[in-house]
């Protein structure tokens, strides 16, 4: 048998049985590899760090995209950084009314997911509520003039080229970029293990917005308990929204989901106190 080890973490590894090796290549970017495992499906992983799988991609993909739009409530244009699998911009356009602009820096992503993973991005990309751009996300919202309702940082863990995207110059760049009242999330890892990463989006976040905080939701392949996202406003209102208001607002929405909803929503930002302790 052939096992895929992920070393992210000192100490702690994940282990996925291989059944099959779909693809495996290093990029002008990272070491790109797609294998399927019997739980999970097929698994991308890059630079030996599993990104996405076909089995547990929604919980990630609806928390990170429908927490931040209903929460806004009039969200008409979103920035997604990062998602070349497709699964972030096919839930933001799930939305209606809603136009939503990728930026990938490796082309090679986006071509090898259509190709390996299409149930996760199931042909998003030719819809004609998206717009695809290749290039380095933190130089875009630098350069960019557009200005849009929600930022959806889709990134790597902050090593190698997803560094930048943790970074407190992008965070401002990402404020520039926001319509008055917009919201900034972003991936943030797994606080029970990755410390540092919590603590210091937090303090680069903290000066540049009214209201800064982070939800949660438990993803299996992302292992070590709860994953963090990131969520920074100036609309301090957005964040205590109630159930009532959530539900109106996902029941016009006229989808489906698979891990979210309403109750899910509010309770997301409740934080167990090892994570608050992480914000001191």
């Amino acid at each position: 048998m052939t096992w895929f080890s992920e070393q992210l973490h000192a100490n702690y590894q994940l282990r996925l049985l291989v059944t099959k090796t779909l693809f495996q290549e290093k990029t002008e970017h990272q070491d790109l590899q797609i294998f399927e495992n019997p739980v999970f499906g097929r698994v991308l992983t890059l630079d030996g760090i599993v990104q996405t799988t076909e089995g547990d991609e929604f919980i990630y993909h609806e928390m990170l995209a429908h927490v931040p739009i209903l929460a806004h409530g009039q969200a008409k244009r979103v920035l997604i950084v990062g998602g070349g699998d497709g699964g972030m911009l096919k839930q933001t356009l799930r939305h209606k009314g809603l136009a939503a602009t990728l930026v990938e820096i490796d082309p090679g992503v986006i071509d090898l997911c259509r190709k390996y993973l299409p149930a996760i991005g199931e042909n998003i990309f030719a819809s004609p509520g998206a717009r695809v751009i290749i290039a380095d996300g933190a130089k875009y919202v630098a350069d960019t003039d557009d200005k849009y309702d929600v930022i959806i940082v889709d990134s790597t863990d902050p090593l190698g080229p997803g560094e930048v995207l943790f970074s407190a110059e992008f965070y401002k760049d990402c404020k520039r970029c926001l319509e008055p009242g917009g919201i900034l999330v972003t991936q943030n890892g797994v606080p029970f293990l990755q410390k540092a990463e919590l603590t210091n989006s937090y303090r680069r976040l903290l000066p540049l917005f009214k209201d800064v905080s982070f939800f949660l939701a438990p993803v299996p392949t992302y292992a070590g308990g709860f994953m963090a996202f990131g969520w920074a406003t100036d609309n301090e209102a957005a964040r205590k929204q109630p159930v009532a208001v959530i539900t109106e607002r996902f029941t016009k929405s006229g989808f489906s989901t698979r891990y979210y909803n309403p109750e899910i929503h509010v309770a997301s930002f409740a934080l167990p106190n090892y994570v608050r302790a992480l914000m001191a």
